[in-house]
């Protein structure tokens, strides 16, 4: 199939308007559409939005068309994005003539299409969990190795998969160094340590390499590890999929809510103000892409030093004052200390939960109060979205 207008157009169908229930497509909203010699643009009338949502649609659709390019093994150099102040041209369908826009029902109303509705879950995969942070360095792969295992501990059957494309920190965390992937037919069996079975690109390329990739690549990346995992196919279904993101609010995010009907996100910050700008970001995002957010995480909330004093190097109880700003839950505060460093570093993170030792106290009385927290709200999150009911036990 020739990657030119038509395709791109195709391509931007995929991409819901913000505020009027239809795609761009659908809604009249794509005013203009160019390509040539590897170099895309297209013009959206944004009349009516504000800037979050003028920003987020210009790049949805510079990944969707990275995507439709990619799918059709196009070199695509650039894509410009021009938003202007002209309002949407929808007609009514009995109106319209083959490939003009026809207007969609108004948004909020039923049957309208949010961003993510045609997404959906993995056969099998009771909740799905993305750990997203606004940037790199807060302990985000700390956060999602740890609630992987200690959710695994209490007998919950759980995948961990490393979608931080560019920077896989799980063959570290988990110790996966000595192990090589098993593919059966055209499916990646994932490891099995410490109770979880996991996955990473890390252990797909060579260790040292350097992914050089462009957002299609990423996006093929992300969609590999998702869909051709065998995530099901050891003994029985898996409870929770916790998806490690990698920063920012880039291709992969986007590409994860298109394709993946999740259960909520956990958004990773450390104290500082400086981390709390950013994870606030992500937070909107989340929002923006109609994915719940389960709460947020305070890493490195304090240290403990070998002496067990607590010294509050960055501040400690910033991400809860943010979360309580944001309006959405605070799921606890993780402090950091030798023990935790060194147990990454040589993939054990069993020993976090199972070292009862002073040193070791709080950080292990931490990590359950944060599993017990997530179960919590995913459970909240997937009866409010219609994927669980309420049940009631006579003891």
């Amino acid at each position: 199939m020739p990657f030119d207008k038509d395709t791109i157009r195709l391509a931007l169908t995929r991409v819901a308007h913000p505020t009027l229930g239809t795609d761009i497509v659908s809604a009249g909203a794509v005013s203009k559409i160019a390509y040539c010699d590897g170099y895309a643009s297209v013009r959206l009338a944004a009349a009516g939005l504000h800037d979050d949502q003028r920003r987020g649609l210009a790049q949805q659709v510079t990944a969707a068309v990275r995507l439709g390019a990619h799918q059709n093994n196009e070199p695509l150099h650039d894509v410009h994005v021009e938003l202007t102040d002209d309002k949407p041209q929808m007609l009514p369908a009995s109106e319209a003539k083959p490939g003009q826009a026809v207007a969609g029902p108004p948004a909020g109303r039923a049957g309208a299409p949010a961003p993510g509705a045609q997404a959906t879950g993995i056969p099998g995969v009771k909740h799905i969990i993305a750990v997203g942070a606004g940037k790199g360095g807060v302990g985000k792969s700390t956060v999602s190795v740890n609630l992987a295992v200690g959710l695994a501990r209490r007998g919950h059957r759980v995948g961990l998969m490393d979608g931080d494309i560019y920077g896989p920190s799980l063959p570290t965390m988990l110790g996966l160094g000595a192990l090589d992937p098993v593919v059966t037919g055209n499916m990646i069996e994932p490891f099995f340590v410490h109770g979880v079975r996991a996955m990473t690109i890390g252990k797909l390329v060579e260790p040292e390499k350097p992914l050089i990739w462009r957002g299609p690549m990423a996006h093929g990346a992300f969609k590999q590890l998702v869909e051709q995992t065998n995530w099901t196919g050891g003994p029985g279904e898996l409870d929770y999929l916790i998806i490690d993101l990698p920063p920012g609010t880039g291709d992969v995010s986007l590409t994860l809510a298109q394709i993946l009907r999740l259960t909520g996100a956990i958004v990773v910050c450390t104290p500082q103000k400086v981390a709390q700008d950013d994870a606030v970001r992500a937070v909107r995002m989340f929002q923006q892409l109609h994915i719940e957010v389960l709460g947020v995480v305070e890493n490195m909330s304090f240290f403990i030093g070998d002496d067990g004093k607590e010294y509050d190097i960055f501040g400690r109880g910033g991400a809860q004052m943010m979360a309580q700003r944001l309006g959405v839950p605070f799921l606890g505060a993780l402090p950091i200390n030798m023990a935790l460093r060194e147990r990454s570093d040589s993939g054990d993170p069993t020993g976090n939960f199972e070292d009862k030792t002073p040193r070791n106290a709080p950080t292990s009385e931490a990590l359950e109060k944060l599993v017990t927290s997530v179960e919590a709200q995913a459970a909240l999150a997937a009866i409010r979205s219609g994927q669980m009911t309420p049940s009631l036990k006579i003891l």
